[in-house]
């Protein structure tokens, strides 16, 4: 133990942190060059076979680049534990040298005479003590030996063997943890292999806690996270992305680059995790986490960053088509009703991002566009539950986890004063309601969109905290959801409705809402008494027609196939361009 050479195994940590950044720049090479330069050149079988077998080495290199960081950080806190107990072995080997004590191989302490007899006045003989594994402590009698040495030679044995049994323990624990990091044999990594995986990672965090995990700055600001990620060595910054990529990758104020990086890592880990569970809530989050996977490796334009993504709750996805903090124009969308990780969501509510990314780049070319699913948005199917799409504590709590992304962008990005836009679509515009009225409002948003809204819980533009000309306000004619009656008019209506019939239950829900411009959750945002600026928008199907019962006035407005006119205003709010957007009347 006193010889134990430990920055012999911080060396051979090297030499797998080396291994696995090969690994990282071989599985970057793959997806940035190779890939690009298949998708742009080729076409066919051939290319497609091609594609198909670069995805698997990719997959593979990012495998190697895990597991080898994983066994880089679990020796580094081998390390980092076993120095620990030597320092504390070597002070208590000082202090027996200090006193002329003489400490052998198996722990004991012998010490010279000292002191004299009662009788006789001659040295008291000398003695050896050995560990009791309870340092400190005297014996029980609480009598003191003779010789004045005996009691520090004691508390020298018991320091000595708490040290070296501690790293025997340490050392135990680590040597499980090691011999399980190990691949299969072959040239494929399945999902089977990433479960494993997972299971490493979690035991490697386990063991790193205090090497590692309680420095992450989870209750500081998103300014003050970047910080303490700029101050980071770079050896630093890569342990925490093999052992917490999971934590990195969602921590608001880490740069998007990093993020990205920590999440498609996060994601295999999530994929392998799920992967094998019958239940249908994995089985719902798998589908969508692969369909989020085969898209990272499409390499389109604009490049596609994972800047969240977790399987708690209904699941969580941040998604951004074009780099958030090197753009001048920032939109994060925000969905609303029956949103969740599946794979509806991986196409239609990332497409919607993509096609105002793809809209906003024609206006201006340093633009990004985010979807956010931060927060568990209210589910119809839920049985009872669904009855959280009727109340506001999804919104309000949402609003919060919005806000701290939000300010997470002003902090990482790089523009003096970039131009930030919060969109919010169904339920999700009440949660951006209600991030506007926490303090300070939305950190950082110029401009507020809110389509196919349901009411966003102020009755003003102006109370959203960025001028009511800054709010844009799109609503087809046929979207039910925009035309929900207000709480009171329901109550009201309901009630005439028992009390006297049909009619009477109209004429009293209109007396309750006399101007016509009450929705569920406050003011009608299209209407003139809010203030809002009203783009048009297609009227879309109505909701009982020829074909039967359709809301897909409701989801239509992102969609350039569907609403051109809508799409490319929310584009141009998008791309700091608001002013080219034409506007209609309010209803």
């Amino acid at each position: 133990m006193r010889d134990l050479k430990c920055a012999e195994l911080e060396g051979a940590a090297d030499g797998w942190g080396r291994a696995s950044n090969r690994a990282d720049a071989g599985r970057d090479g793959i997806d940035k060059q190779l890939m690009n330069g298949l998708h742009g050149t080729q076409r066919g079988e051939a290319a497609d076979a091609a594609v198909a077998r670069l995805r698997q080495l990719s997959r593979n290199f990012q495998y190697v680049y895990t597991e080898c960081g994983l066994l880089r950080t679990a020796l580094n806190s081998l390390a980092h534990e076993m120095r620990a107990q030597q320092r504390a072995l070597q002070e208590a080997l000082g202090d027996a040298d200090a006193l002329k004590f003489t400490v052998h191989a198996d722990g004991s302490v012998t010490y010279p005479e000292a002191g004299e007899g009662l009788i006789d006045r001659k040295p008291l003989p000398g003695g050896t003590a050995t560990g009791r594994g309870l340092p400190g402590l005297l014996p029980s009698s609480g009598l003191a030996a003779p010789n004045p040495h005996a009691a520090k030679a004691q508390e020298i044995a018991d320091r000595v063997e708490k040290a070296v049994r501690t790293a025997t323990e340490i050392d135990w624990r680590y040597t499980r943890i090691l011999r399980k990091l190990k691949a299969e044999e072959g040239l494929k990594v399945p999902d089977t292999t990433w479960t494993d995986t997972a299971t490493d990672a979690a035991a490697v965090r386990g063991a790193a806690r205090g090497y590692l995990k309680d420095a992450i700055p989870h209750d500081a600001s998103p300014a003050e996270r970047k910080t303490w990620w700029t101050g980071l060595t770079q050896e630093q910054r890569e342990e925490y992305l093999a052992v917490y990529p999971d934590q990195i990758g969602n921590l608001d104020g880490i740069p998007a680059v990093v993020r990205d990086a920590a999440n498609r890592d996060n994601l295999q880990l999530l994929i392998g995790k799920l992967e094998g569970r019958d239940d249908e809530r994995a089985e719902t989050q798998l589908a969508g986490l692969r369909e989020i996977d085969r898209q990272l490796h499409d390499n389109g334009k604009p490049p596609m960053f994972l800047l969240g993504i977790g399987d708690e709750g209904n699941g969580r996805a941040i998604v951004s088509y074009g780099n958030p903090d090197t753009a001048r124009n920032v939109s994060a969308y925000v969905p609303g009703l029956n949103t969740s990780l599946d794979e509806e969501f991986a196409k239609g509510d990332l497409k919607r991002a993509w096609d105002t990314a793809k809209g906003a780049v024609k206006y201006d070319h340093s633009s990004a566009a985010i979807v956010w699913l931060g927060y568990d948005a209210p589910q119809t199917p839920d049985g009872l539950a669904s009855l959280a799409v009727m109340g506001e504590e999804r919104a309000e709590r949402g609003g919060r986890l919005f806000n701290g992304f939000m300010s997470g962008l002003v902090a990482t990005n790089e523009n003096e004063d970039p131009h930030l836009t919060a969109i919010g679509h169904s339920y999700g515009s009440r949660t951006v309601g209600a991030a506007t009225q926490r303090d300070g409002g939305i950190p950082g948003v110029d401009d507020i969109v809110l389509v196919g809204s349901p009411g966003v819980g102020v009755d003003r533009a102006e109370d959203l905290g960025v001028g009511k000309n800054h709010v844009f306000v799109g609503a087809a004619e046929h979207d039910v959801v925009t035309m929900l009656p207000s709480k009171q008019q329901a109550v009201v209506g309901v009630a005439g409705l028992i009390a006297a019939g049909p009619l009477a239950s109209y004429v009293a829900g209109d007396l309750a809402d006399q101007g016509d411009d009450d929705l569920w959750f406050g003011r009608d945002p299209a209407s003139e008494a809010f203030g809002a600026r009203r783009f048009p928008v297609r009227e879309g199907p109505r909701l009982v027609g020829e074909d039967g019962v359709s809301i897909d006035a409701h989801s239509q407005y992102f969609d350039p196939k569907r609403d051109a006119v809508s799409a490319d205003s929310i584009a141009l709010i998008a791309a700091g361009r608001s002013s080219k957007v034409k506007m209609e009347d309010p209803r």
